[in-house]
């Protein structure tokens, strides 16, 4: 039964005549000396490539390793140094680049060497994917298209499938792309915004690093910084691309109206955080307390909201808006002290005269306790039913909170003062006024 090749799909007859031509092709090989020298050029640049990496290598090693040191020439030996698993495959095309040239001159012809070389090459590409990229997104670019291209250019079909690539066009709507732009869209704007994401990413941390800076100027700066770079990552991919960004003027219209309309909330906690990270009134670090009673650590801050941070570990969004509409208590604005009191009372047997000065001797004794912008002032504060109320105000650079027992250790300190004084502290007493007469039962 013969093969009606011409009645088959045209996908069947292109991948058979590709698999006619390599079979041809694969006999010319076998039957040409030209070929066999060309194999035999291939073999020896392979082994000379392995004895020059196995001597070159450890050389590199050494003078490529910078120890314990951790400067900026430090860190691109080491970065130069994760490269050298590709010694090998690169010496090898190298050379074989060079036989290739010298049969050319002597054959007039090189395919076997040259499709060595390209086999080399993807060996290379392969080694760079597996062994030294270690960034995923990075990883993932390489995996799926810098590899499946290195592997067509090896065999020599990387011409033809982009060619059928180029031909085979995407409608969308009055708009239309071939699946080559696509491809190149898609890997040119991944490495790109990568780049801009680790451009950030060390921008932010050299930025942190200035600790002369106020923490609401760096986190401004290194928000400043970030729409800097991501910005021009876009212009540059759609300049590379070749998209007129006049094309996108309607596009921008319709993000006004939707920001105008759906989105004014968002701009509104946009601004907002702006203007927090201008003024400076609230930052990353600061304990605050909202209108609402909700209070807490500010953990982090970002274009939309910030995250307060309990006692109790649980984080509150708070949008930024609210730090501007309504009133916000900052206790650790700009490292201000605070101001505590303790309030206790004593017996009314007691010569007040003297609770003053022994409390505030006493208070004074905490390490925590300032003496500027006030010492510890114990204040006469009423007359009660059991005793007479007193309370102590003193200053400290902190908040009373978990981690801070200020308040609790004051008043320690002052039961041990009274007691020390023999002064009693009082409790409530009752009287039980009975009218009528008692009756007893008797047994």
């Amino acid at each position: 039964m013969e093969f009606d090749l011409e009645s088959q799909p045209e996908i069947v007859q292109t991948v058979a005549g590709y698999a006619l031509q390599g079979w041809e092709l694969a006999l010319l090989w076998l039957l040409s000396p030209a070929a066999w020298s060309q194999f035999a050029l291939l073999i020896v640049a392979y082994l000379a490539a392995l004895v020059i990496a196995r001597r070159v290598r450890p050389m590199l090693a050494r003078l490529l390793d910078p120890g314990d040191a951790d400067n900026l020439f430090a860190k691109a030996r080491r970065f130069v140094a994760q490269f050298l698993p590709l010694l090998l495959p690169l010496l090898a095309y190298v050379l074989t680049g060079i036989g290739e040239g010298v049969v050319r001159s002597i054959f007039d012809s090189g395919a076997v060497i040259a499709f060595g070389k390209r086999v080399f090459l993807f060996l290379a590409v392969r080694a760079l994917v597996r062994d030294i990229v270690a960034d995923p997104f990075l990883k993932l670019l390489g995996r799926y298209i810098l590899v499946p291209i290195a592997a067509l250019y090896a065999l020599g079909l990387l011409e033809p499938v982009a060619s059928w690539l180029e031909a085979t066009v995407v409608p969308l709507g009055n708009l239309s792309f071939n699946l080559l732009w696509l491809l190149q869209f898609l890997a040119v704007g991944g490495v790109i915004f990568w780049l801009g994401q680790w451009s950030n990413s060390q921008s932010s941390t050299f930025i942190q690093k200035q600790e002369e800076m106020r923490p609401s100027l760096r986190q401004l700066v290194a928000k400043s910084i970030e729409f800097m770079i991501f910005g021009v990552a876009f212009l540059l991919l759609m300049n590379i691309m070749g998209i007129n960004l006049s094309a996108l003027a309607v596009l921008g219209g319709a993000i006004g109206v939707g920001l105008g309309f759906g989105l004014q909330k968002i701009a509104s906690n946009f601004i907002s955080g702006v203007i927090l990270l201008v003024e400076g009134q609230a930052t990353v670090g600061d304990y605050v307390e909202l209108d609402g009673g909700e209070a807490g650590t500010i953990v982090k801050m970002s274009a939309r909201a910030a995250i307060l941070e309990t006692y109790d570990g649980r984080w509150i969004v708070v949008p930024n808006e609210d730090f501007i509409t309504t009133r916000v208590v900052n206790y650790s604005d700009s490292g201000s002290a605070n101001r505590y009191e303790a309030p206790f009372s004593v017996s009314y047997d007691t010569d007040i005269n003297t609770v003053p000065a022994i409390i505030e001797a006493a208070v004074a004794t905490h390490p925590e306790v300032l003496d500027s912008p006030f010492p510890p002032d114990c204040e006469l504060r009423g007359f009660g039913d059991s005793g007479i109320d007193f309370a102590v105000e003193f200053w400290v650079n902190g908040i009373d909170d978990g981690p801070n027992k200020y308040t609790s250790d004051v008043l320690f300190l002052i039961w041990n003062a009274l007691k020390d004084n023999n002064i009693e502290i009082p409790y409530p007493h009752r009287v039980v006024e009975m009218k009528g007469e008692l009756r007893t039962t008797s047994g």
